[in-house]
């Protein structure tokens, strides 16, 4: 298939129906803009994007003010779209840009695939998009799209799946027009050519498809086997204490509850959370080694040396590679060390700390049981 006849059937669509995006919509193609998008979509969908993009933006309008603000800030503003390291990564990034290209995403693709959390794919998306540079993007729409197309039988996810879709990104990537056209095999991914049940009768590039003209469209792209995914059981523990100083209108003395800072790298990195651990067995007998293992905390007990410990419930959240069920206690401590990690924190002020989804739904318990 010559590669003018993809690119002009589907830019020729892609003028007619591209979707409105706040990062498309500005008057002029902001890089910065064109950046936080790509790494915000990256496993996320579209509508889910929007309205954080919309929201960093104001809180973040510029390379510099993002590389100016707190960890927490940028944590804060990330809360909700998962796969945090995403958020660490940009914040670094930012204070790269500002260090050392004066504020300036940089445009030359090395320099530009050396940030922190830009790869292959994003680097394509940024310098065809932000930069007119004749740039091949491979996202999963975009492998999806490819696959169908050319009716690839080997898995899109091996080293020699991927080979083949990034000869064919760069065999086809038309000239001086690379950002519209990973768009336009973005947008067609999206809106046509979805993961089932593809909407081939009105696709623009149905007679190019060797899928359709097969009848495999619905067996491609192909995909390795999953691997089972791992289940693990968690026991958090939810220790208050009464505040040292009586609320603003005089009434009861608030309640804080005891909150630890995970380390800076690795999983949900710099969040806050309840103290927890995973556990074997019943949850209530583990807690109290999780606690002493992980954070050097010791739960008081009544004179019958019964710990003091209430359930309170248990949720449920699901990583991309392993699931997890939280079960949650109510209980007293014994003594806890004077560690950086651990604070007191006000019922009031848990939204101003950034949290992953399990320890967000125990802090919305917490609010709904106090209300």
């Amino acid at each position: 298939m010559p590669a003018p006849r993809l690119s002009s059937h589907l830019l020729k669509w892609y003028r007619l129906h591209k979707r409105s995006l706040p990062w498309r919509d500005l008057l002029h193609k902001d890089p910065y803009a064109v950046w936080i998008s790509e790494i915000m979509l990256q496993q996320t969908r579209v509508e889910t994007v929007i309205p954080y993009f919309e929201k960093w933006m104001k809180s973040f309008p510029t390379v510099r003010a993002l590389a100016e603000a707190d960890e927490q800030e940028v944590l804060n503003a990330w809360e909700g779209l998962g796969y945090y390291s995403r958020a660490r990564n940009l914040h670094k990034a930012a204070r790269i840009v500002v260090d050392q290209y004066r504020g300036e995403v940089p445009r030359d693709l090395d320099q530009l695939g050396k940030l922190p959390g830009i790869g292959r794919y994003t680097l394509g998306a940024i310098a065809s998009i932000a930069f007119d540079m004749n740039v091949p993007a491979l996202d999963g729409n975009i492998k999806r799209v490819y696959s169908r197309i050319f009716d690839i039988s080997e898995p899109v996810d091996t080293p020699k799946g991927e080979r083949i879709l990034w000869e064919l990104a760069k065999k086809h990537l038309p000239k001086n027009e690379a950002g519209d056209y990973n768009q336009a095999l973005m947008d067609l991914g999206a809106a046509i050519c979805i993961p089932k049940n593809p909407r081939c009768l009105i696709c623009p590039l149905m007679k190019l498809c060797a899928a359709r003209a097969n009848g495999t469209q619905n067996m491609r792209p192909v995909k390795s086997p999953k691997k089972t995914v791992p289940h693990h059981i968690h026991a958090a523990a939810v220790v208050r204490r009464i505040g040292r100083e009586a609320s603003p209108d005089g009434g009861n003395l608030p309640y804080e509850v005891l909150l630890a800072k995970r380390p800076s790298s690795g999983l949900l990195g710099g969040m806050w959370e309840f103290p927890n651990g995973r556990v074997t067995g019943d949850p209530f007998e583990g807690l109290a080694d999780a606690l002493k293992t992980g954070y050097g905390l010791r739960l008081g007990a009544n004179r019958r040396n019964f710990l003091r410990i209430e359930p309170r419930g248990v949720v449920h959240h699901g990583y991309t590679h392993f699931k997890v069920s939280t079960y949650v206690y109510e209980c007293e401590l014994a003594s806890m060390p004077e560690r950086e990690n651990l604070k007191w924190v006000s019922l009031d002020l848990l939204d101003d700390y950034p949290m992953g989804r399990i320890d967000r739904q125990i802090a919305e318990m917490l609010k709904k049981s106090k209300a």
